[in-house]
């Protein structure tokens, strides 16, 4: 998913429950969306580059605790929401997880979220919720969290409750032997495939956990209660394939699955049919579809999608043809030299170990095997357009 770029601030910084278990650990800490977070361990084995490859290889432990829970409870919370997002929230099965994007009245993005269909489940607050129709489990982006919760409880707050839950944590467990290392701490997990979720219990805490994440790997996303959250990082870091992970090795590993971070790739600059988030756009709420538009900036987007409005810029994948890493804001430039776009994200993939990048370029240079440069140092890099993820994703799709 989903997520914002690293901040320079570095005055009056939150923490998050783990931030003890962090400096015990060997973290290095820097200012993230206002919080004092982990961006890499030091020590033997660690550091950026062993990060990516052990959550590659076995199972890494993120802490993510910095973005933001929320449910939105009532009968008419689901079509409320739908207000707000070009997706489909209406027709999600109870335990189904969806990708959505809040946008703003001009159909640009003003945030990326995950968000589940809780139904009646009482993980969340012990009592039935069946009467109020059940519940929508959504989860935003650190940065944009308080901005989110405003914008949200503004346009549907009469229509159902929207209530945050600054009392948990989260915790992402992702890598292809995170299942392995999980079960042993939950039975049950294993029973859950990509994009759903459930409640489980651990030691009287109340956990809900959904198998997605934000690595292109297998893997799961954890909520827990704050005062829980230390106690269940240590059990996790204490099974053999586990070791913890920073937000330097989460940025090269959503880079190499082609997943976009908020703030960087998109933005309220962007909208998502040019941020190439078509697919997260279903049928129903397109033009034709039962409940098409109906959402903020709708003209836009489905102008965008039907072709009667024009595209200026389009989300591509470049890899560079020398080994040269191509940074964010690097200009991009057609061969002759003409500005073209800019890049969004970029470095040395560990996995491909090739220079990888993602950025913006009119739709005329966006089909793939296209050539353009990147400016490096007043020095162009050959660059390809190619297609993402540059490393193939194992999603558990049971």
């Amino acid at each position: 998913m989903k997520h914002e770029p690293m901040s320079d601030t570095t005055t009056d910084l939150h923490t998050t429950p783990l931030h003890a278990l962090h400096l015990e650990l060997g973290a290095r800490m820097v200012p993230f969306a206002g919080y004092s977070m982990p961006v890499q361990y030091q020590g033997p084995g660690l550091g950026l580059m062993a990060e990516h490859l052990h959550t590659r290889a076995a199972a890494g432990l993120f802490d993510v605790s910095h973005m933001g829970q929320l449910r939105l409870v009532g009968p008419d919370a689901a079509a409320a929401f739908e207000t707000l997002m070009p997706v489909d929230v209406q027709g999600l099965g109870v335990g189904k997880q969806r990708y959505g994007m809040l946008l703003t009245a001009e159909g640009t993005v003003m945030d990326d979220l995950m968000f589940v269909n809780l139904g009646g489940d009482t993980c969340f607050t012990g009592a039935a919720t069946d009467a109020l129709g059940g519940q929508i489990f959504a989860i935003v982006n650190g940065a944009c969290k308080v901005a989110d919760l405003a914008h949200i409880t503004a346009h549907i707050g009469q229509r159902c409750q929207v209530v945050p839950m600054p009392e948990r944590a989260l915790l992402a467990l992702q890598g292809p032997l995170a299942v392995t290392a999980l079960t042993r701490l939950v039975p049950g997990v294993a029973r859950l495939v990509f994009m759903t979720g459930a409640a489980f219990g651990w030691n009287g805490a109340s956990l809900y956990i959904t198998r997605s994440g934000y690595t292109g790997e297998d893997g799961f996303e954890i909520s827990v209660p704050n005062d829980a959250a230390d106690a269940l990082a240590r059990a996790l870091l204490a099974q053999p394939e586990v070791k913890p992970i920073g937000l330097g090795a989460r940025n090269s590993l959503r880079l190499e699955a082609g997943l976009c971070l908020y703030g960087q790739d998109m933005d309220t600059t962007t909208t998502p049919v040019e941020a190439g988030l078509n697919w997260a756009m279903q049928k129903v709420r397109r033009t034709g579809g039962e409940r098409a538009g109906g959402f903020l900036g709708a003209a836009t987007v489905l102008g965008q999608l039907d072709g009667t409005e024009p595209l200026t810029k389009q989300r591509v994948g470049l890899l560079a043809l020398e080994r040269v890493p191509v940074r964010e804001h690097t200009q991009l430039t057609d061969l002759a030299g003409e500005h073209l776009g800019e890049v969004t994200s970029g470095l040395l993939g560990p996995t491909t170990n090739q220079p990888i990048a993602m950025g913006f370029v009119p739709p005329a240079f966006a089909a793939i095997g296209t050539r353009l440069h990147a400016v490096v140092r007043g020095k162009p890099v050959p660059m390809e357009v190619v297609a993402m993820p540059f490393v193939p994703t194992r999603y558990h799709r049971g």
